[in-house]
């Protein structure tokens, strides 16, 4: 490595939301972040708590469309009265 190219690297504590700790070296300050190997839903094989759902269940919900699957099912209890 050539010298005096290379910025200095300092002991570095990397804060998560969850609350672990982890200590590593970084050319920059104490780092804080939001999800980290301890708690990301990819590591620890959980879902989120804040599942939002899709983009058409949430127009849905907005507009109070109602799905095919509803009305197929009330025509077929109406031809079942018949």
């Amino acid at each position: 490595m050539k010298e005096g190219i290379h910025p200095e690297t300092t002991a570095t504590t990397i804060f998560c939301a969850c609350g672990e700790e982890y200590e590593t070296l970084s050319t920059g300050d104490d780092i804080r972040v939001e999800v980290c190997s301890s708690c990301h839903p990819f590591y620890t094989g959980k879902q989120r708590t804040a599942a939002r759902g899709g983009r058409v269940e949430r127009f849905n919900e907005k507009y109070g469309r109602v799905q095919a699957d509803d009305s197929s099912e009330e025509e077929a209890e109406d031809q079942e009265d018949n």
